[in-house]
């Protein structure tokens, strides 16, 4: 009798754990040098891939563009290793305090690593990257749309890998995911974290699994113009943002939060550049057809003309966006939610303040802690969005959907975004290989309680009092000699000291030869 498919992708998961626990076992204990020539096989073998896998992922997913999922694929591949490489991953990687402490990297295990179908290739191969410049291995779970393109990308790594020198069955990935089966992956006791990317579900059932684990969900991004932004740079990069890979990642715009004395050049310049404002009628159509009960999944990733045709009226075929004006935030107003795809929601308020209150609405409204562009040229602004702001990724006069994961800013490139405990994560971080580390202290004596003859110390001794007592410095043949020559004279013998020990010759009584030659028959008895 043939199990269930729940139940083969049960036994799949235990199969797989089974095996990389073993190949971790044996990793990890590679030397630094093996670690980063193993990484550096996987990068170039994966950015080689690009744009083979790109077209793989949109072929089998229908999401997106191919040739923004190539960029996504830059990121989870090149650009990561080249932010990565001289990372200390292996063996005493700090020593602080003096060289008091010191730190020694440990691998955590097995990585149960939870792979999007908007984003598959790009995070299966930067999440097994990362796991083993660490020295983990890792178990991926593809979403069930994106099996193929997401095992190809695996096996694009592991086999780099293994060329390199790794143990084979470290890079590993699931070709029967159920949700039996995946939640099997996360609770299973050889799996010792999780890396979860994708549905809001999805993230909160691996926080639920009793695994440590990274999760990023939903992400409502708001992208505010102020009335000193450079207008046409704006709105190009929140476009750019908004149709990149047609709205997949969870950075990308959501909301165009507009001051007011510059809403008509705004409106002017979106115009120009393809956006599409739709009618009160329109508008109404779209409610319908992209959340009839949530998000409709078969608007995500999708081309505006498609979405606009689908929901029942037309555009022009050069249309890049659909941008709907709203005046509220929440479930009455369903489109100022986040829609992975490219539809903007517009508001316009007076001034930053108010401004910054409607971006705050937004965050709260799906996307708390996440991301925030900000476009200005007032340094103060920044600086209040800074400190005040609920999001973890404020982008400034860039494009937020990919300024976020690291590839027009300086942030660590990453596919797994941290939202904070506000969010529901215990990091803000982009995840990097660090944050797949145990770190082991090792803490040498600052402060002791006992003497170096075993006798304590009283409280009120001083720290100069309290700090152990180096060995007395040996005397060399010379000082010896000199010490036995005043001994000789009658004169007493001055105690050394760190730096120089010698007498002066100045201070040395004259001696005859024959005084001398005693004195050194008498040493050496």
């Amino acid at each position: 009798m043939e199990l269930s498919l729940d139940l083969q992708s049960i036994q799949e998961a235990r199969t797989l754990l089974a095996k990389a626990k073993e190949a971790q076992q044996a990793y990890k204990d590679f030397t630094q040098a093996q670690v980063d020539k193993i990484v550096k096989a996987m990068a170039e073998a994966g950015y080689e891939a690009r744009e083979r896998l790109a077209k793989l992922a949109v072929e089998e997913t229908g999401f997106g563009k191919w040739q923004d999922k190539v960029k996504k694929n830059i990121v989870g591949t090149k650009m990561l290793y080249d932010y990565i490489k001289d990372m200390k991953t292996c063996g005493i990687v700090n020593k602080t305090h003096n060289g008091k402490v010191w730190e020694v990297a440990t691998p955590m295990g097995v990585v149960a690593a939870l792979i999007p179908s908007t984003n598959p290739t790009s995070t299966m191969m930067y999440k097994a990257i990362i796991s083993l410049k660490s020295r983990n291995a890792i178990v991926a779970s593809p979403h069930p749309r994106a099996v193929r393109c997401t095992t190809e990308a695996a096996k694009v790594v592991a086999d780099a890998a293994k060329k390199a020198g790794a143990p084979d069955n470290l890079v590993l990935c699931m070709t029967k995911p159920t949700l039996e089966g995946t939640t099997e992956l996360m609770r299973h006791e050889l799996t010792s974290v999780i890396l979860a990317t994708g549905s809001t579900p999805m993230v909160r059932a691996a926080y639920s699994s009793g695994k440590p684990a990274y999760g990023v969900g939903s992400g409502n991004v708001p992208a505010f113009i102020e009335r000193s932004a450079n207008i046409p740079k704006a709105v190009a990069d929140i476009l750019f943002g908004k149709t990149f890979d047609n709205g997949t990642l969870c950075s990308s715009e959501q909301a165009i939060v507009c001051d007011l004395p510059i809403k008509n050049k705004v409106i002017e310049e979106l115009k120009k550049r393809g956006a599409y404002f739709v009618s009160m009628e329109e508008k109404q159509k779209l409610e319908r057809y992209m959340f009839p009960r949530g998000l409709n999944p078969e608007v995500v990733g999708m081309p505006a003309t498609f979405i606009a045709e689908r929901a029942g009226f037309s555009v022009p075929p050069q249309t890049t966006v659909l941008v709907v004006e709203l005046g509220a935030v929440g479930k009455k107003e369903i489109l100022s939610a986040e829609k992975l795809s490219p539809v903007l929601a517009f508001y316009t308020e007076d001034g930053w303040e108010a401004g910054c209150k409607r971006c705050i609405e937004l965050l709260e409204f799906g996307g708390i802690g996440h991301s925030l562009a900000l476009h200005t040229q007032n340094e103060m602004v920044i600086e209040q969005f800074a400190l005040h702001k609920p999001a973890h990724r404020i982008l400034i006069n860039t494009v937020a959907a990919i300024g976020a994961v690291g590839y027009t800013t300086a942030l660590p490139p990453a596919m797994t975004l941290g939202p904070g405990t506000i969010g529901g994560s215990i990091t803000t971080d982009n995840i990097s290989p660090l944050h797949l580390l145990n770190i082991k202290r090792i803490g040498f004596e600052t402060n002791p309680v006992n003497d170096a003859n075993g006798n304590p110390i009283p409280e009120s001794a001083s720290s100069e009092e309290k700090k152990p007592t180096a060995p007395p410095i040996p005397k060399s043949f010379s000082e010896i000699i000199d010490e036995r020559i005043r001994l000789k004279a009658g004169n007493k013998p001055v105690a050394p000291t760190a730096q120089s020990s010698r007498v002066k010759s100045s201070t040395i009584p004259k001696l005859s030869d024959e005084a001398i030659a005693e004195l050194v028959k008498q040493f050496k008895k």
